[in-house]
């Protein structure tokens, strides 16, 4: 799951972390040596740790809300479960999608570095950094929209591939995925 958070999720956790962790170590080690009489104010000591917390129980929800890491999950295996057969991506993606060409999609797999980050037999790729679409068998829509938007670490690429080689890199890896 870490991996899949964003680079600015990240970063919030850590920082989350370390105030966390200095926190600890100042109210432990510094505060009972400086004021021995420590915690005299029981209720000022109370109300910052309770603030920090919540404050820090924020940082949290807010990182794991906006990273849709459980939803991406479920968005990449869902057309998986929904297709019952190898073939029916191939046969139902030109008609969903309009026309993309399977075999130009490969030469656009190929060179838009697409194998540096997936796994794809037919296209003898095994990258690690994204998705193996072999085991996530993604229907043509939803890869259309990855390569187009992009999501978590994968770039979008709607300003590097125009809307027909798209369409075509989408046919391909809908029709070969999991072959």
């Amino acid at each position: 799951m870490l991996l899949e958070i964003t680079t600015t999720g990240k970063v919030t956790l850590i920082i989350v972390a370390g105030v966390f962790i200095a926190w600890a170590l100042v109210t432990a080690i510094v505060v009972p040596r400086r004021n021995p009489d420590f915690p005299r104010n029981v209720s000022t000591f109370v109300v910052v740790t309770a603030a920090l917390f919540v404050a820090q129980m924020g940082a949290v929800y807010w990182v794991t809300s906006t990273q849709d890491v459980e939803k991406a999950a479920a968005g990449e295996t869902t057309p998986a479960e929904t297709t019952p057969a190898e073939t029916t991506p191939a046969e139902t993606a030109p008609a969903a999608g309009g026309a993309g060409d399977a075999a130009a999609g490969k030469q656009v797999f190929a060179s838009a570095g697409c194998g540096g980050c997936h796994t794809l037999a037919g296209a003898g790729s095994n990258g690690t950094v994204g998705p193996n679409l072999d085991q996530a068998k993604p229907a043509y829509d939803l890869v259309v929209t990855r390569v187009t938007n992009g999501r978590g670490a994968m770039p979008p690429f709607k300003g590097q591939l125009d809307e027909q080689q798209i369409k075509d890199v989408a046919a391909y890896v809908s029709s070969v995925a999991g072959s």
